[in-house]
């Protein structure tokens, strides 16, 4: 006899598998496609933006390709036109968008919506996830001039090609403008490729040499971390670290961290929280490809001033 109840049994087990199969087929064919573009991923801060992009990209189940351009802002372009070209549901980026304009208007065309993540303002974006680059450069120039009791040269390290750094130069100049007896002697663009220690270490290295005087140098205000290192690294091989030096960054990473822990010259940078700004952007994005509208063209996420008192913390 034909057994129709095991033949029923065997139907029910294929369609469910079959089902099963194109379920997970229709759910990764529908996944919300999300390209993120950067020329500084070799940057720890831009590192920490994508793993908290990356984690919130997760939990919302999207087919997330990120892009390092390694440097080439140029490149940048390109990959947004491929990304169109994939038809994706995003794209974010990283890097000037004043100095990308062609990508942005190709975007733009395609109506895919584009969000920066700590990159820039512009007209072409639905917004840009920062920290408040005005108050973090106010905060650390204006601790700079109280350490140093309003007198002195002081070095800046600066790097006016991407607008979140820019920024924190322009407020910096005009609190050191605001101190008659504050020399700025330098403001020093140091080569990025690595970073920026290895040649902001060179480029203090030749200033000490021609300032050899104690005392001739007051304080070093860095726009980001990585160069006040590198002013660390030569003040301390000149031998030159008992003159109180006084060294601030912006960013808190965890090597700056660890050098104001050592109560040394480095003293201060700001923490940004650039986990929660990849996690802020990741939700902006999404919100951007729902369809809604984010009036706000600039999304600013909390920092704190860390010192020798809170740096544990």
């Amino acid at each position: 006899m034909i057994n129709y109840g095991g033949i029923m049994k065997s139907c029910i087990k294929f369609i469910s598998f079959t089902l099963l199969f194109l379920s997970m087929f229709i759910s990764k064919s529908w996944a919300e496609k999300v390209t993120v573009i950067t020329p500084y991923l070799a940057q720890p801060g831009t590192q920490m933006y994508v793993e908290g992009f990356k984690n919130e990209a997760s939990k919302k189940g999207w087919d997330l390709n990120i892009i390092d351009t390694k440097g080439d802002v140029a490149e940048v372009i390109s990959r947004i036109e491929d990304a169109v070209n994939q038809k994706v549901d995003g794209i974010v980026i990283n890097v000037d968008p004043s100095q990308i304009a062609a990508g942005l208007e190709v975007a733009a065309a395609a109506n895919i919506p584009v969000v920066g993540m700590d990159s820039g303002a512009d007209p072409l974006l639905v917004t840009n996830v920062t920290s408040n680059g005005y108050a973090m450069a106010a905060e650390t120039s204006v601790y700079v001039a109280n350490r140093i009791e309003g007198k002195g040269n002081v070095v800046m390290f600066v790097f006016d090609a991407f607008p979140p750094v820019q920024i924190r130069g322009v407020i910096a100049d005009a609190v050191f403008g605001n101190f008659p007896d504050i020399n700025v002697m330098d403001r020093i663009t140091p080569d990025v490729q690595d970073g920026g220690i290895a040649d902001s270490r060179a480029k203090m290295e030749a200033l000490l040499t021609a300032n050899p005087e104690a005392g001739s140098i007051a304080a070093v205000w860095a726009a980001w971390d990585q160069p006040a290192i590198g002013a660390m690294q030569a003040i301390e091989a000149a031998g030159r670290s008992n003159e109180g030096i006084v060294i601030v960054g912006i960013d808190a990473n965890p090597q700056a961290r660890d050098a104001i822990s050592q109560g040394g010259n480095f003293e201060a940078s700001i923490a940004q929280d650039f986990v929660g700004i990849g996690s802020a952007t990741a939700n902006a994005i999404g919100r951007a490809m729902s369809g809604e509208e984010i009036k706000s063209k600039v999304i600013y996420v909390p920092t704190v001033l860390i010192t020798s008192a809170n740096v544990g913390d």
